[in-house]
């Protein structure tokens, strides 16, 4: 009998069938950050956790300094990047981890760049994913990683007066 009830059992995908495919996000996404000239400073690893955003890049060519990193709200990185819009601010909290209340999904530790121009770095944004979602930078538009000028304070409204953007990475959606 089993014979006989047995080819019933089949899957209908391992028949043939076309399968319904729900598309899984990705767990790690690698974006190409670019200066203002378009010249490639460096590489950004985005690693999805249950617990947030790992962020790993190597970066140089860089001014030496202090140096804020921020997620902006539009996957575009044209020349001077204002097309990466404002901070990325999903839950639209204040700026700042110094300020009661804040902060920005997209607010992230400064980089202190060496005279060398080259740093490999490691932070977490505990607040966004890649998972779909309302925190997730893969939304319909995009975001980018935005590194600015100047240290980021982490206060000033609405940016930590952190200056002018000098290098980029859009990620897509």
């Amino acid at each position: 009998m089993l014979a006989l009830v047995g080819p019933l059992l089949v899957c209908p995908a391992a028949r043939g069938a076309p399968a319904e495919a729900t598309p899984q996000p990705p767990t790690t996404l690698t974006v190409v950050m670019h200066d203002l000239r378009g010249r490639t400073v460096g590489h950004v690893t985005l690693t999805d956790s249950p617990h947030g955003l790992l962020i790993r890049g190597t970066l140089r060519n860089l001014p030496r300094g202090t140096h804020a990193l921020h997620f902006h709200e539009t996957g575009k990185c044209e020349p001077p990047f204002k097309s990466a819009g404002a901070h990325y601010n999903p839950t639209q909290k204040s700026h700042g981890v110094l300020d009661p209340a804040g902060h920005h999904a997209g607010d992230l530790p400064n980089l202190v760049v060496p005279k060398s121009g080259k740093l490999d770095f490691e932070t977490f944004a505990p607040a966004l994913t890649l998972s779909p979602g309302p925190s997730s930078v893969l939304d319909a538009d995009g975001t980018a990683l935005v590194l600015h000028a100047k240290a980021d304070d982490h206060h000033t409204q609405p940016s930590g007066d952190a200056g002018d953007r000098i290098a980029c990475a859009a990620i897509p959606r």
